[in-house]
């Protein structure tokens, strides 16, 4: 009886070393950037047949027409602002999350009506342009509005974070990298050498939607410094002072949501909204207004 009952404790004992394991690796992903994040996800990517290429480590392009080129200002990308001033964005979330895991979606685009005229709602039938957000190999969006309906992947298996979500859905709205930024050459240093075969086009620049905004180290579409990198050895370093943090962002910046607002030419008014002003009574007057529609930008 004595040894079952050591055996017992000695087991307990070894499952509590356990939980406390998987919870510092849960709390350690936590803290890791967006940008890190999302190159660990997608690190050993093995996409299916039906799934798109990728660019920039988590961009998808429907051609490799788009490889070198910003199709957001190739083509009307934005999303089509109503009557009321707001910009209504009908999402589906596939069934095969949990619970948990759609909360944490549903935060993230919940995220944005309180600082923007940008509000997610859930599809409809009658929908005729909408976000898929479903489980698929990594963690991917396209940029700006595609027609129809559009996939954002957020893989179970890394992709479900405050800060990839908002990531993801900053693509959707329209925007890129900010180190693919066309005036990066003036705040951060881009090391080729160090960069992974095959994976230069990365740091390309493009044209992207910079709405008269500074470049910044803080945005959530920011990667860190070691992205892409083939020798453990930075491949950005920011200028003219290397030592400033940057690509450490875990949610969007004011710039990012300042950028937003321009881009949707959003009452000025939205930015300064806390937060946590965003109540249930909200969202349901929001999915519930009459749906008139003017033509997209």
């Amino acid at each position: 009886m004595l040894v079952f009952s050591w055996s017992l404790v000695a087991l307990l004992l070894m499952s509590s070393s356990w939980a406390e394991v998987a919870t510092l690796e849960e709390d350690t992903s936590r803290e890791l950037s967006v940008g890190e994040l999302l190159e660990r996800a997608n690190r050993d990517r093995t996409p299916d047949f039906d799934e798109p290429t990728l660019i920039g480590g988590d961009i998808a392009i429907k051609s490799e027409a788009d490889r070198n080129a910003d199709p957001c200002t190739a083509r009307g990308c934005l999303w089509g602002k109503w009557t009321d001033g707001k910009v209504y964005i009908p999402y589906y979330i596939a069934n095969h999350y949990s619970s948990r895991e759609k909360a944490i979606i549903t935060r993230g685009l919940e995220s944005f009506s309180s600082v923007s005229c940008i509000r997610f709602r859930p599809y409809q039938n009658g929908d005729h342009e909408w976000l898929s957000i479903e489980s698929r190999n990594g963690c991917y969006s396209y940029v700006g509005r595609q027609g129809g309906g559009q996939t954002v992947s957020l893989s179970r298996q890394g992709c479900l974070y405050h800060s990839t979500v908002q990531h993801e859905l900053l693509h959707a709205l329209g925007f890129n990298h900010e180190q693919t930024r066309s005036d990066r050459d003036s705040y951060i240093r881009v090391y080729w050498e160090n960069i992974i075969d095959g994976m230069e086009y990365n740091f390309y620049k493009i044209d992207t939607l910079n709405q008269g905004t500074p470049y910044d180290y803080n945005s959530v579409m920011q990667y860190e410094k070691y992205a892409f990198s083939k020798n453990n050895r930075p491949t950005m370093v920011p200028i003219p002072n290397s030592n400033v943090s940057f690509g450490q962002a875990t949610e969007m910046s004011r710039n990012d949501i300042d950028r937003l607002n321009r881009l949707y030419k959003c009452c000025k008014c939205a930015v300064v909204l806390s937060w946590t002003k965003l109540t249930q009574t909200d969202i349901k007057e929001d999915t519930q207004r009459p749906r008139i529609t003017v033509k997209p930008h």
